[in-house]
């Protein structure tokens, strides 16, 4: 399917699509960093005889947290949902 690009965008899919964009960017982000660090561990770890201490696991836990909630804003809808709910509110109560 060809799209044509001298077609005006839906902003509100276009909004949908930066969101879903941006959190594809930060996973990989989280991914590669991840990879990184869990290395840096295991082979220093596998170095010195001492693998007793897995440090990585907190920057693991806590940014997985923030890629959570980057994940359900980008693909849930439940912040438009409501916002849209609480508009159509608003508009039924001036009629």
């Amino acid at each position: 399917m060809e799209t044509n690009n001298t077609q005006p965008k839906d902003e509100k899919l276009w909004k949908i699509a930066r969101k879903r964009a941006e959190f594809k960017k930060h996973l990989l982000t989280y991914v590669i960093v991840n990879i990184f660090l869990w290395g840096l561990w295991l082979f220093g770890g596998l170095r010195h005889g001492d693998l007793s201490f897995p440090w990585p696991a907190f920057v693991s836990f806590g940014w997985g947290i923030g890629l959570a909630f980057n994940y359900i804003g980008a693909y849930s809808g439940i912040k438009d949902t409501l916002t849209e709910r609480e508009y159509q509110k608003l508009i039924n109560k001036q009629n």
